[in-house]
């Protein structure tokens, strides 16, 4: 998930999903609140851990943080030196995971393929917006971390998507980078608010309309297919605070209108990675009998 996380289109909920551990880590984070407080004086520190899934949080967090140390450089790397096969990884990756979020549904009705179309439309529009630029000030990092940390809870809305809409990604990649703690402590504030606000609400969802909500996410999912497709055109770029033209808008393109050498070995990756999902997929299944 931390992975992920890190990538402008790939979101750590689509990895929630994937796994199998989306709806515990959603209810674990709800359970944190004034009731683990009263519970910790209560009847101690054991029956609080117990109560909000600690041994499973602290070691997701943990694999997280450790993560985003590691991979942010390695991933980036990548991105940038080999960007088609990367992302055609990643397409394959979330390609047969909006099949794997429809499996968790009974079946298919009115209602159903609504919340499917609704998802796909607003990532999709999510996906083809064009980035603004807020100004760097303590609370546009608190709101970006608030509306990043849900959308990384969200299958396919990338918090760091979110956070190249914004403007603030390079702001807040470079803050983990240089660990500058005066900017990533605002930013965490906001996350802690976002996520312990918007887990509740999902977890309400979850619980009274669960496959309505797994066909809205399978459609966020199918929607962020377009950000994550490997071969685009670039429209049009921004200056950064260095002077370097950035990209700023894309869109996608046919893979042999794109001169890229590695396209026979991009397909390969993304045939490779909707294998692994449907092996883990099976596994899991087999797991459960």
């Amino acid at each position: 998930m931390g992975a992920a996380d890190i990538v402008p289109g790939v979101s750590g909920g689509t990895i929630a999903l994937l796994t199998g551990i989306y709806e515990r880590l959603v209810n674990a984070i709800k359970s944190i609140g004034l009731d683990t407080l009263k519970t910790l004086r209560h009847e101690g520190l054991a029956s609080a851990w117990k109560q909000i899934d600690g041994s499973f949080l602290f070691a997701l967090v943990l694999g997280i943080g450790a993560s985003i140390l590691v991979f942010s450089r390695v991933i980036h790397y990548l991105l940038e030196t080999f960007p088609v096969l990367i992302w055609a990884g990643f397409f394959g990756l979330v390609l047969a995971s909006v099949w794997f979020v429809t499996q968790q549904m009974s079946g298919w009705n009115g209602k159903r393929v609504l919340s499917f179309l609704l998802g796909l439309v607003v990532a999709a529009g999510v996906s083809l917006s064009s980035t603004a630029q807020l100004e760097v000030n303590s609370l546009t990092l608190f709101l970006c971390g608030a509306l990043a940390i849900c959308a990384m809870i969200l299958p396919g809305i990338s918090g760091s998507f979110i956070m190249l809409l914004l403007g603030m990604y390079s702001t807040i990649i470079g803050a983990i980078k240089g660990f500058d703690f005066a900017v990533l402590s605002i930013f965490a504030a906001g996350c802690v608010v976002g996520i312990m606000t918007f887990s509740r609400l999902l977890s309400w969802v979850l619980a009274r309309y669960h496959d309505a909500t797994m066909a809205l996410l399978a459609g966020f999912m199918a929607g962020a297919l377009i950000k994550v497709w490997p071969w685009k055109e670039v429209i049009s770029y921004r200056v950064n605070s260095k002077g370097e033209s950035i990209p700023l808008l894309d869109a996608p393109v046919l893979p042999w209108s794109h001169p890229e050498p590695y396209t026979v070995w991009a397909f390969i990756l993304m045939f490779l990675s909707c294998a692994g999902v449907v092996y883990l997929e099976r596994k899991a299944k087999l797991g459960e009998k």
